[in-house]
């Protein structure tokens, strides 16, 4: 009885609380960073200028944010991802005139490395040339503001580094990036895009980066034919959308070991149809099954294991938002159930769920001796049935009415039970990287 007590200490904070990440530094180089300084010239980027947009967000007529983008084809514009979460509507205005022009709506979209690809309305600019592969340490960077006078102040820095940042593959750069210019094109100095330049606070201190032009690349893609409306950002779906998604059949997760077939509940829609949506963007596309715990277990869906090297803590990053929790009493944790981890009760006193990250149950047997000490520990009662399928099937009943269930397993438990038996280091992810390599929807 001792054990199972261990075990509820062990194996729960381990599993579901989001840690502070220790990540692995990215290699960097150590030279002394150039003086950062405004030029006036022309140096042949003239011709960008009017690719390069300014781009307001509104919720409902309520202005929201304004940063930089840029054109990446003749009627696509990048930008991040963040200051459109809450909007409804977007205007850009090209930093070669005063006019605004409106977006209708975006055509690809990427959570993970906080992008959007967004299709303009009544304005068609020349793309600008987004650089092939990845860009050497030490190489000369810069980015240009709006025109002065006939003439165009460049911002000059170089690239520092090139690496893991919180899950996403990052340059570092000495540029500075004030908040107007988040969302600008860098530069190398033959002209070509290297991606798009920020800052973020890392280790305390604010640090510029660029998202690589590989991944914007990528983005484009994936891009769909036609837009959808910038109120689609947000997962929660429309009463036609969820309808539509109550009658799929299921999804197929193929993974590196074997496939899995799921299906979800039509008894928690919300989480159903956040999943759904994430689906569709391509979100779990090379995610890692990042969590194994023999027994129990099986986890994915962490937004930092896409980019993510064998030192590089995981599991604690996620879309951006939560759930809140929706537990069904009828279900519990018997072999297959599929459920949405969450940090644990302190800080977390209404037990949201993660945005994304899903478990599912592999299990073992139960007698009915540590089942009772399971009730004397959670407070949680088992009904007959319940202790039935715990003695003979198997699962986790140990957090049974803690944590959201929205669906199980209808084919493929024996790929999870080999993945369940895989080498884990003290953290329990695998020694050998296995991947989500993409969810299909089965209409």
């Amino acid at each position: 009885m001792k054990l199972i007590t261990r075990l509820f200490i062990l194996v729960i904070p381990l599993w579901f609380v989001a840690c502070s990440p220790g990540e692995k530094k990215s290699s960097e180089t150590k030279e002394s960073k150039p003086t950062e300084q405004a030029i006036s010239t022309n140096d042949g980027f003239m011709g960008f200028v009017p690719s390069v947009v300014r781009i307001e967000s509104f919720d409902q007529g309520r202005f929201l944010e304004s940063e930089t983008a840029f054109f990446v084809d003749s009627n696509l514009v990048v930008c991040r991802l963040a200051p459109l979460l809450e909007a409804t509507d977007a205007l850009i205005t090209p930093l070669d005139e005063t006019k605004k022009f409106k977006i209708t709506g975006f055509v690809a979209i990427d959570r993970i490395n906080d992008l959007i690809l967004l299709q303009t309305e009544g304005i068609i600019r020349r793309g600008l040339p987004l650089h092939e592969g990845i860009a050497v340490n030490g190489e000369k960077s810069l980015f240009l503001a709006k025109p002065q006078n006939n003439t165009l102040p460049l911002h000059r820095g170089q690239i520092t580094g090139y690496g893991n940042v919180k899950g996403s593959m990052r340059y570092h750069v000495s540029n500075q990036f004030r908040s107007q210019y988040y969302g600008t094109p860098v530069f190398l100095a033959d002209g070509a895009c290297i991606g798009l330049g920020y800052s973020e606070v890392i280790d305390y201190e604010n640090q510029p980066l660029v998202i690589p032009s590989t991944i914007i690349k990528e983005l484009m893609r994936k891009a769909n034919r036609e837009a959808q409306p910038l109120t689609n950002i947000k997962t929660t779906a429309s009463k036609a959308v969820s309808e539509a998604n109550s009658k799929i059949k299921g999804l197929l997760l193929e993974t590196d070991l074997g496939n899995i077939r799921i299906r979800l509940s039509n008894e928690t829609p919300e989480y159903r149809d956040n999943f759904i949506a994430l689906v569709n963007e391509n979100y779990y596309d090379s995610l890692l099954i990042h969590r194994v715990i023999k027994g129990f277990c099986i986890q994915s869906g962490a937004a930092d294991t896409r980019y993510a090297g064998k030192d590089d803590i995981v599991g604690w990053k996620g879309p951006g938002y939560t759930l809140p929790a929706h537990i069904v009493p009828k279900f519990f944790h018997k072999r297959g159930m599929i459920g949405s981890p969450r940090k644990p009760d302190r800080g977390n006193s209404k037990r949201r769920s993660d945005g994304s990250q899903f478990y599912i149950v592999t299990g073992r047997t139960y007698s009915d001796q540590e089942l009772n000490e399971i009730e004397k520990e959670t407070g949680y009662r088992f009904s007959a049935n319940q202790r039935q399928v715990y003695k003979t099937i198997g699962g986790a009943p140990h957090i049974d009415g803690s944590y959201t269930i929205f669906g199980e397993v209808v084919d493929g438990m024996n790929v999870a039970d080999k993945i369940n038996q895989l080498p884990v280091d003290s953290d329990f992810r695998p020694l050998q990287d296995i991947r989500l390599r993409k969810i299909t929807i089965i209409k």
